[in-house]
């Protein structure tokens, strides 16, 4: 067996790249790691995106669930954020999202954040419209 063969494959992102942007010293922490709520709101930017597409229309953050803090994110790390659409319903659809960095831009992917976001699709004057 080649050391290569040996080798795990390192982990890969689930969906598509929704959105990417890069960590600044604005937002660190007394610790110097990237806010949580920093990350979040970039998930759910891309959750947002995707499901606009999905929904074809205006659609809205109805919950977030099975939030999970893997790693840090660092000041100057790439930060992608990946969905995949899980489930539909009549007016929601659910969206996994997955943040990864590349740490200084460079490197292997590494995944620090995963959750589920329901996002709901709505009318113009903010009521759940169907799918």
């Amino acid at each position: 067996m080649s050391d290569a063969a040996a080798q795990p494959k390192p982990a890969e992102p689930t969906g598509e790249l929704a959105i990417r942007t890069i960590a600044m010293p604005a937002a660190i922490n007394p610790s110097g790691d990237v806010f949580g709520g920093w990350v979040v709101s970039y998930m759910d930017l891309a959750a947002g995106i995707s499901a606009v597409s999905h929904a074809k229309g205006r659609v809205v953050t109805a919950g977030i669930t099975q939030l999970s803090f893997l790693r840090p994110v660092k000041v100057g790390d790439v930060m992608c954020c990946y969905t995949d659409l899980t489930r539909t319903g009549r007016t929601s659809l659910t969206l996994r999202v997955e943040a990864w960095v590349l740490r200084r831009g460079e490197g292997d992917r590494l995944k620090v954040t995963e959750a589920d976001f329901t996002m709901v699709a709505v009318d113009a004057e903010g009521r759940p419209r169907p799918l």
